[in-house]
C-alpha cells in the first residue's frame, strides 16, 4: 500500500489573510481540492492521510464531502512545526503498514498525477525519490552581503514535492530528528543525513507553493493555462 500524507497544518502568515492559505479559492475552488483531486485520481496512492491544524478539522471534513474525496483514510491535527506536523502523519500511517509514503505541501495545487506516479515509482525502485524543476535563474552564493561566487546551474535543483520514501527508511530518518526545529522544510533533508540514495524525478515548474499574495496571481494564471490545455 503507497499512502499520501499532505502536510497542511500550516497558518499562512505570509499571506496576511485570516484563513490559511489553503483554504483560500482558486476559480470558486479551494486550494486544498485541488491539491487533493491530484492525489485522488493517482492509482498509484491508495490511501490520503490529511495533516491540519486542530481548527481547520470540521471545516475540511464538510469540504472533503462536499467534493466527494473517497480516499481520506485519516485526518489528524498538525504539530508545532512542519516536521512535527509531517511525523503525525506517519504515526497515523503506522497501522496500515505502507510500503511508500508520499510527502507533499497541501499548499502545491498544480501537482499532477503522473508526476506523482513517476515520483512513486522512483521510490519503489531506489528507496527514495524528490520531484525537482530545473531553475531558471542565475544562483550566486553570498556571504556578509557580497557575492562569493557563481554555481552552475546545471547542477542545482528546486525541490518540488511530492517526496516518496520507503515508509521505514522515512520514519527511521523522523526517528532521529529534532522535529521542532523550525528550519526541518522537507523530508529529504532527514533521509540525506541518513546517507541514503535519493533519486530525483523532473517535474514542472508549475508546481509552485503558494505562499504570498503575488503567488495567488500566478496561480490563477497557471489555472487558467491549464483548464486551456485540457
Amino acid at each position: 500500500m503507497n499512502v499520501a500524507i499532505i502536510a497542511a497544518a500550516g497558518h499562512g502568515t505570509r499571506m496576511a489573510g485570516k484563513r490559511p492559505k489553503q483554504f483560500l479559492e482558486l476559480a470558486g475552488v479551494p486550494i486544498i481540492i485541488h491539491t487533493l483531486k491530484a492525489f485522488e485520481q493517482c492509482e498509484a496512492i491508495h490511501e490520503i492521510i490529511m495533516v491540519l491544524s486542530a481548527e481547520e478539522v470540521p471545516g475540511f471534513l464538510a469540504l472533503a464531502d462536499k467534493y466527494h474525496s473517497r480516499k481520506i483514510s485519516a485526518v489528524v491535527p498538525g504539530g508545532g512545526t512542519r516536521a512535527a506536523s509531517v511525523l503525525h502523519g506517519l504515526q497515523a500511517a503506522e497501522d496500515r503498514s505502507p510500503e511508500l509514503v508520499a510527502v507533499h505541501d497541501g499548499a502545491r495545487p498544480f501537482v499532477t498525477s503522473d508526476e506523482i506516479s513517476r515520483t512513486v515509482e522512483a521510490a519503489r525502485l531506489e528507496g527514495a525519490a524528490i520531484l525537482v524543476s530545473a531553475p531558471v535563474d542565475t544562483i550566486k552564493e553570498v556571504r556578509d552581503g557580497n557575492v562569493i561566487r557563481t554555481i552552475r546551474r546545471g547542477d542545482l535543483r528546486n525541490a518540488l514535492t511530492p517526496q516518496c520514501f520507503r515508509y521505514t527508511l522515512l520514519r527511521q530518518a523522523y526517528d532521529r530528528a529534532d522535529v521542532s526545529d523550525p528550519d526541518l522544510t522537507d523530508e529529504s533533508s532527514l533521509v540525506e543525513r541518513l546517507g541514503a540514495r535519493i533519486a530525483i524525478v523532473e517535474g514542472s515548474a508549475r508546481n509552485i507553493k503558494i505562499t504570498r499574495p503575488e503567488d495567488m496571481v500566478i496561480a490563477e494564471a497557471i489555472l487558467r493555462a491549464v483548464s486551456s490545455e485540457q
